[in-house]
């Protein structure tokens, strides 16, 4: 079924049809909740919490947008809701000493691969604004557009955050920033 099929089956109590539309929004309210929160619980927590909004909402969703990108949203407001709670922002999360992120998809070289650890810390320098649109394309794989669309801004603005903070990323991942 399309989305638009679910979304119908959805609208009339179907658990089953949005276990499914939700399904497919997994890794990016993953992404964008690890990186928000910092941590596997509250993560998972602001999952919880996205979900339970948007089956409770699900009147409210017009199509102007996917469904992916309003669950971006969702799970955004739900995150940021967790740390505001919470006071504080971006601690260590709970991965494994031996876990690494890729900074971007150029071709694995080891020069490329970092500790995941020195990635959040340099994801964490950033403005909000900025580490949301490079979150949003490096992790969560959203297109300028979807970003645009979520972040209320132009593609070019996304463009230019994406660009700015990758430069900023690598600037602070230079050996001479690490010691």
């Amino acid at each position: 079924m399309n989305e638009s099929e679910l979304l119908a089956l959805c609208r009339e109590g179907d658990h089953r049809a949005f276990a499914e539309l939700s399904g497919h929004c997994k890794q990016v309210m993953w992404s964008v909740a690890l990186q928000i929160t910092g941590n596997h619980e509250d993560a998972q927590d602001a999952i919880q919490e996205a979900l339970t909004s948007a089956w409770q909402n699900l009147h409210r969703f017009r199509g102007e947008s996917g469904f992916r990108t309003w669950m971006y949203a969702i799970t955004r407001n739900a995150a940021m809701q967790i740390v505001r709670r919470r006071k504080d922002v971006l601690q260590d999360t709970d991965l494994a000493d031996d876990e690494i992120v890729l900074i971007d998809q150029a071709p694995l070289t080891a020069d490329r691969v970092v500790d995941a650890d020195a990635v959040r810390w340099a994801l964490g320098q950033l403005s909000d604004v900025f580490r949301e649109a490079l979150v949003l394309r490096e992790y969560a794989d959203l297109s300028y557009a979807e970003i645009a669309e979520a972040q209320g801004t132009s593609v070019q603005t996304v463009r230019s955050r994406i660009n700015r903070a990758r430069n900023k990323v690598v600037e602070l991942l230079a050996p001479s920033q690490l010691l």
